[in-house]
C-alpha cells in the first residue's frame, strides 16, 4: 500500500537494524502486514494471527530454513568447516517430523521439570553471585549490567545442567555468540573464516563432552542422553550432538539478551519497576509481559512447501519467509493497547517469543525460572538502580536477535563509607 507520497511503507526497511524498530513494525502491521523485501529475498510478515497460522501449519511452512545462514559461507570458510570435520545440523528447529517428532521426544523426557528444578538452588545462586560482582564493580560508578550479569548467569545455569565446567563458560560463550554471527548475522568473508573457526572448535568441544560422558556418566543433560540411547531410545550419536550443539546454544544466548533487554526496560518504565519492587507477587506474570514485550528473538524464519495463502497475500513455493514476532507481541489486535508494558496484562503469557505449535522452545521453562529468579533478586538488592543519565542502548545487526551491546546502569549503592 502506497503513502500520499507514492512510498510504501515498506520502503527502505532494513530487517537488520533492530535499534528502534517497533515504530516501523507497528506502521508495517497497519499498512503492508505481509510484502516481500527484495533485499534478503524474504517475504516478511508482521501480524500475529498470520504469524500464529504459520507456525502452526508445519506442514506448509517447513524449519528447514530455521538457521539457514543470511549469506552463504564463502569458499574459504567452507573449506575451514569441512576440514574440521564440522557436520552440525540443528537438534531440533531446523528439523521437520518425523525426525522433529522422534528426536524431540527423547531430549524432552530429559532435559525438563524435573531436571531444572533439581538445579533451583543452584540458579538461585549463581544469580546471587553475580549480583554480589554488580554491587562490588558498581559502587564507585556505573557499571555494565550486560558484561557482569546477563551475559554471563544463563551460561553458568546452563552449564550446570550440562555437566560443563565453569572454567569453560567463556569459551562456550564465544562460541555461541559466533554461532549466533553464521546464523543471523551480515558477515564479510573474513568475518566468515573467523567464525567458522570456532564453528569447528564448538563441535569439537561438543564430541569431546560426549566422550567423556561415555566414559565417565554424570547426573546431567548429556548423560540422561547417552543412557536413553543406550536402553533403546532411537536417536543417533551425531542427533545427540546436534541436540546438544543447539542447546548449547539456545539455552544460554536467548535468556542473556532478554535479561539485557528486560533490565532496559524497566530501567525506562519507573512505574512497573515500583510495582514490582511493591507486590513480588506480579513476578510471574511481569515474566510473561517482558517475554511478550522485549523479547531476546524478534524474528524467525519458515520456507513455503508449496504455494499457500497467508493473510489474504498469495505466497508461491519456495518462498523464504520472515516472521517478525517481535511485531506480533505488539499486535493491538491480539494485545490490546500492545505498545504500553502492562505486568498485569491478563493475556501475556500467549506471546510468541517462544514459536508456536511443534517447534515451541524445548527450555523455555529453565528461561523463565532465571528469569524469575532475577526479578525477585534485583529490585531487592539494587531498588535505587537506573540506567546511566543519557544512556541508550545499541543493537548488534541482526535479523533474529535482539542483542545489545551493553546495559550500563548506576547500582544506587555506593560503597561503603564513601
Amino acid at each position: 500500500m502506497k503513502d500520499h507520497a507514492g512510498a510504501a511503507p515498506s520502503d527502505g526497511f532494513d530487517p537488520f537494524d533492530l535499534n528502534k524498530p517497533h515504530a516501523r513494525w507497528a506502521e508495517l502491521r497497519k499498512e503492508e502486514p505481509i510484502f516481500f523485501h527484495e533485499p534478503t529475498n524474504y517475504w516478511v510478515v508482521t501480524r500475529y494471527e498470520d504469524i500464529k497460522a504459520i507456525f502452526d501449519d508445519y506442514k506448509t511452512f517447513s524449519s528447514e530454513n530455521a538457521q539457514k545462514p543470511v549469506r552463504a559461507m564463502c569458499e574459504a570458510g567452507r573449506k575451514v568447516l569441512t576440514d574440521g570435520g564440522f557436520t552440525a545440523y540443528s537438534g531440533l528447529t531446523a528439523r521437520v517430523p518425523p525426525d522433529h517428532t522422534r528426536i524431540r521426544k527423547v531430549a524432552q523426557s530429559c532435559f525438563g521439570p524435573r531436571r531444572f528444578k533439581s538445579i533451583q538452588p543452584q540458579i538461585e545462586g549463581i544469580v546471587r553471585r553475580h549480583l554480589d560482582e554488580l554491587e562490588a564493580k558498581g559502587a564507585n560508578g556505573p557499571v555494565n549490567f550486560w558484561e557482569v550479569v546477563a551475559y554471563p548467569v544463563p551460561a553458568y545455569v546452563l552449564f550446570t545442567l550440562m555437566g560443563i565446567p565453569d572454567a569453560d563458560v567463556p569459551k562456550i560463550k564465544q562460541y555461541g555468540a559466533s554461532r549466533g554471527k553464521m546464523t543471523w548475522g551480515e558477515l564479510t568473508d573474513e568475518e566468515q573464516v573467523e567464525v567458522a573457526h570456532d564453528m569447528v572448535a564448538y563441535w569439537k568441544y561438543i564430541h569431546d563432552l560426549l566422550d567423556m560422558r561415555r566414559a565417565n556418566p554424570g547426573d546431567d543433560f548429556p548423560s540422561d542422553l547417552l543412557r536413553l540411547q543406550a536402553e533403546g531410545a532411537e536417536i543417533t550419536d551425531e542427533e545427540i550432538a546436534g541436540v546438544l550443539y543447539s542447546t548449547l546454544f539456545a539455552g544460554h544466548e536467548t535468556t542473556s539478551t532478554f535479561m539485557g533487554n528486560y533490565v532496559l526496560t524497566i530501567m525506562q518504565h519507573r512505574d512497573a519497576w515500583d510495582q514490582l519492587k511493591a507486590d513480588p507477587a506480579l513476578i510471574p506474570n511481569a515474566v510473561e509481559e517482558m517475554l511478550r514485550f522485549t523479547p531476546s528473538v524478534v524474528g524467525w524464519r519458515r520456507k513455503a512447501r508449496h504455494a499457500a495463502t497467508v493473510g489474504g497475500v498469495d505466497l508461491p513455493e519456495g518462498a523464504e519467509i520472515l516472521m517478525i514476532t517481535g511485531s506480533a507481541n505488539r499486535d493491538e489486535a491480539q494485545f490490546p493497547d500492545g505498545e504500553k508494558l502492562d505486568l498485569t496484562r491478563p493475556n501475556a503469557r500467549t506471546h510468541l517469543s517462544f514459536g508456536y505449535g511443534i517447534h515451541y522452545c524445548l527450555g523455555f521453562q529453565l528461561a523463565k525460572m532465571e528469569a524469575t529468579e532475577l526479578f525477585r533478586q534485583l529490585p531487592e538488592r539494587f531498588p535505587d538502580m537506573k540506567l546511566v543519565d543519557g544512556f541508550e542502548a545499541q543493537y548488534h545487526r541482526n535479523l533474529g536477535f535482539r542483542v545489545p551491546q551493553s546495559v550500563m546502569v548506576e547500582t544506587g549503592k555506593a560503597e561503603v563509607g564513601k
